[in-house]
């Protein structure tokens, strides 16, 4: 597994700001030399006291966030509520597991802690002036997870289900605690307007579970320290706002936690104007950050659901405090929605390309539990369901969600059948039919880069695909592991060599210009598609990306699936006028087994049920191919199955060298225990 240290730290040097220079406007550069103005003098100044706040009302008449009592929770399966109640049971018993890294701090938290390297981040210094980007091996989403208070919610909704006091005291303990050692605007956990506002949100639904408990007027609103960092949080928010080449997911996080805590903590004299300025931001950082096809312009997935998540948390608050989006916001949720539905395979698993750090709105279950059917059970709670989408259970969020709203929302027509081509996105998916021998499922990369000019979270991925079995990645995304704390980790994960697609002369095909940055974006165009229930499917693209070579070349891949046959094959068409050095690489799921010889491999796999499966891959025999699995030099063979993992797997890597020519690949599915093992499903 690749390790962190203070030798391969991220850099932070006159290079990336530079480059993060010529990618702003000359508006953004303005409005940044402003900010950073704002944020010098906000360092010097002393915060009042809870006192000198001037709430609206005072303590007898602040109303908390009442728990919906028309909300039936009896209808959460029990085996969700006994998930639940084991992941909170393990917090009492001071364990968590924080983005891979297991917690055995959680009765007493440091909340400056980075449990992956044992420094700290200092708890005495202005926020503003935190460079935790210079990370020196630290990793700080370490720190930012823990304080969204994620798990305060599971809490709050333990205590919902049993009563039992010891969850809500826990919760009491943690509070009172990270309030204490994170003065206002003070520490690490201040320094960015996401972590805010998704805080902003766990307080809110923390506060509403624990309705009913005599403890929680004491600890929220008749509390001077929680009015000082709620009213700061959101006054933060008001005046310090992601912008410019910044506005992605983080700007919805900051508007929707705003939102939020505007409706449910309507205390103080800035709340009216806060909801409304919130609500006005929201909505349009929500359509400007998707496709008009449904899809998160972020060219990341997993960022996709965490927008969805935050579109839907906002909305439900201003249903609830008679403060409605519009009816063009809620058809935007709805196409966000469909657009999730349409793409996951039979397993319930969505495309893994692009950054994804597990960032969640608000947790109402188990952290475990499948984020995307809890994402399509609340939206058939809210909106109801396209009659193509997969069978959905009823949870925490999507009971509480509608108790609140009391009514499913109007909104426009939905697909009649299930998309499969996002144009706008470049997203394609074709796939075979469910059935005893599996579904074989594609996914097509064919769009944007990414979102604004700085791509943030986009990977040099263009014409990469990602292929599953029943569920099963058999050519796979390897993911992100990490954003933070090794640079080489962090610019391998990104690289077209880390992808199922060509690279040549060692180059990427988009440039990086720091780790949340692209200096040179390449640029994809369609050629043709073919998807959705047909024998034939076929898809088609080329990129530009190696064009600034220099012997400029041009990549062209086309993708056939025969159902019938249960074959797949992929085309690579290269055209210049100079040879170039070629790498090709598939990188295979972590469980498969791979057996190569020359340009022939045996694939072996368990399905889910544990049946033995296998495929043949037959390779372009114009390159020379190599197996590496969990190797450093070179940096190869790694999988990362949610940020902060990082586990081997198999890549095969065709090099040799070419001008313009063809490589054919056919990865072929053989009938069940056909050619396989019988070892593996043990």
């Amino acid at each position: 597994m690749p390790r962190t240290g203070p030798s391969d730290s991220v850099a932070t040097g006159l290079t990336w700001h530079l480059h993060r220079l010529r990618r702003m406007s000359p508006a953004e550069v303005r409005w940044r030399l402003e900010d950073r103005a704002r944020q010098a003098l906000w360092s010097r100044r002393q915060f009042p006291a809870p006192d000198d706040l001037r709430p609206n009302g005072t303590p007898e008449v602040r109303q908390p966030p009442a728990f919906p009592s028309n909300a039936d929770l009896v209808t959460v399966g029990e085996g969700a509520r006994r998930a639940l109640l084991a992941a909170a049971d393990e917090l009492l018993a001071g364990r968590a597991d924080i983005l891979g890294a297991v917690r055995a701090d959680m009765d007493e938290p440091d909340w400056s802690l980075d449990p992956t390297s044992g420094t700290r981040f200092p708890e005495d210094r202005s926020a503003f002036r935190i460079d935790y980007r210079s990370t020196e091996g630290r990793n700080v989403k370490h720190v930012w997870e823990l304080s969204r208070h994620h798990h305060l919610t599971v809490l709050a909704c333990a205590w919902r289900f049993t009563r039992d006091e010891r969850y809500a005291s826990m919760i009491d303990a943690h509070l009172r605690s990270w309030w204490s050692h994170n003065p206002v605007l003070t520490g690490v956990n201040w320094s960015t307007g996401i972590e805010l506002g998704i805080r902003l949100i766990s307080w809110v639904w923390t506060r509403r579970l624990l309705d009913g408990w005599d403890g929680a007027p004491p600890l929220f609103e008749e509390n001077g320290e929680a009015l000082r960092h709620i009213y700061w949080h959101q006054r933060s928010l008001a005046t310090f706002q992601s912008r410019g080449s910044s506005a992605n997911n983080h700007v919805i996080a900051e508007a929707a936690g705003q939102l939020v805590a505007s409706c449910a903590f309507p205390w103080f004299q800035q709340s009216g104007r806060w909801r409304i300025d919130a609500a006005r931001l929201l909505e349009a950082a929500l359509s400007r950050n998707t496709f008009v096809d449904g899809v998160n312009r972020e060219q990341a997935f997993e960022y996709h659901a965490l927008v969805a998540e935050l579109g839907l948390v906002a909305a439900v608050e201003a249903e609830a405090a008679d403060a409605p989006l519009s009816r063009t916001t809620w058809d935007l949720l709805a196409r966000m929605l469909d657009a999730a539905a349409a793409v996951l395979d039979q397993s319930g698993r969505a495309p893994r390309h692009g950054d994804a750090d597990d960032g969640r709105a608000l947790v109402l279950a188990a952290p475990e539990v499948d984020r995307w059917r809890s994402l399509l059970a609340t939206g058939e709670a809210l909106l109801g369901r396209a009659s193509w989408w997969p069978p959905t259970d009823p949870d925490v969020q999507s009971v509480t969600f509608a108790a609140m709203v009391g009514r499913q929302v109007d909104i426009g027509p939905r697909p009649l059948e299930r998309p499969s081509h996002f144009p706008e996105a470049g997203l394609t998916v074709l796939r075979s039919a469910r059935g005893e021998d599996g579904e074989i499922w594609c996914r097509c990369d064919g769009g944007p880069h990414g979102h604004l000019s700085i791509a943030a979270h986009a990977h040099a991925d263009a014409l990469s695909v990602e292929v599953r079995h029943g569920g099963t990645d058999i050519f796979a995304d390897p993911g992100t592991y990490c954003y933070f704390g090794s640079r080489r980790s962090r610019e391998y994960f990104r690289s077209t060599l880390a992808h199922n697609t060509i690279e040549l002369d060692g180059q990427s095909q988009s440039v990086a210009g720091g780790p949340f940055l692209w200096s040179c974006q390449a640029h994809t165009m369609l050629r043709e598609v073919d998807a959705g229930e047909g024998r034939l499917q076929r898809w088609s693209a080329q990129h530009d990306g190696y064009r600034r070579l220099a012997f400029p070349a041009l990549h062209r891949r086309t993708v056939t699936l025969d159902t019938t046959g249960r074959t797949l094959g992929i085309l690579d068409e290269l055209v210049s006028d100079g040879d170039h050095r070629v790498r090709l690489a598939f990188h295979l799921g972590p469980s498969v087994e791979v057996h190569l010889m020359e340009n022939q491999a045996l694939l072996r796999w368990a399905d889910g049920g544990g049946r033995p499966r296998s495929a043949t891959l037959t390779l372009s025999a114009v390159l020379q191919w190599t197996s590496h699995r969990g190797s450093r030099d070179p940096f190869l063979g790694w999988y990362s199955p949610r940020l902060g993992q990082c586990i081997p797997t198999t890549t095969l890597i065709g090099s040799g060298t070419i001008a313009s020519g063809v490589l054919r690949t056919r990865l072929a599915f053989l009938p069940c225990a056909a050619g396989a093992d019988s070892s593996l499903a043990s």
